[in-house]
């Protein structure tokens, strides 16, 4: 393989790792995969557009686009050579890629699917209108039944035998009637 290679699946394992363990996916795997589930999707429908046959570069840059905009206050430096704010990230790797020979098509797409995720799940929601509040996302049931299993059934507890005091009408003053 080559040095470009080499360097996608670093990333790909990298920010797969740090967006699935920290605070944006972190006991959400259903929602991982379905965001991996998502991506995937489209960027099948834009390859045959494209005449891109290996798509696992741009689910590289998928993740570091998406982990890139949900950590947009972390500093970054690549190669020890310059530093910069993590929503770069991808650029500075397409930039870098592009260098190393490759075509930046295959990266563009993972940004691309990226940037519709990212706008999706955590733009969309927030616009005033329709769609405020709303996750457009939606991990189906049969995913989070494989990822969490059934559901559980909600802690319900049935209390019998309280007494009320007189007069108290179920304030908390222990039972006491008023000028007791």
């Amino acid at each position: 393989p080559n040095l470009d290679f080499v360097f996608h699946m670093y990333f790909l394992v990298r920010y797969c790792r740090l967006l699935e363990e920290g605070p944006s996916f972190r006991g959400r795997s259903a929602d991982f995969f379905t965001m991996i589930l998502f991506g995937a999707t489209l960027m099948l429908l834009i390859a045959p557009f494209s005449s891109v046959f290996f798509l696992g570069s741009s689910l590289t840059f998928m993740m570091v686009y998406v982990w890139g905009r949900r950590n947009d206050s972390f500093p970054m430096n690549f190669l020890g050579l310059f530093n910069f704010p993590a929503p770069w990230l991808p650029w500075v790797l397409l930039t870098f890629s592009t260098l190393l020979g490759s075509s930046p098509v295959v990266d563009l797409i993972g940004i691309f699917v990226g940037h519709v995720y990212f706008y999706l799940e955590d733009i969309a929601p927030k616009i005033p209108g329709r769609f405020r509040g709303k996750r457009l996302i939606v991990t189906p049931a049969f995913i989070r039944y494989l990822f969490e299993g059934p559901p559980q059934a909600q802690d319900i507890r049935i209390h019998f035998n309280e007494r009320v005091g007189a007069g108290d009408a179920g304030g908390d003053d222990g039972g006491r009637a008023e000028g007791a």
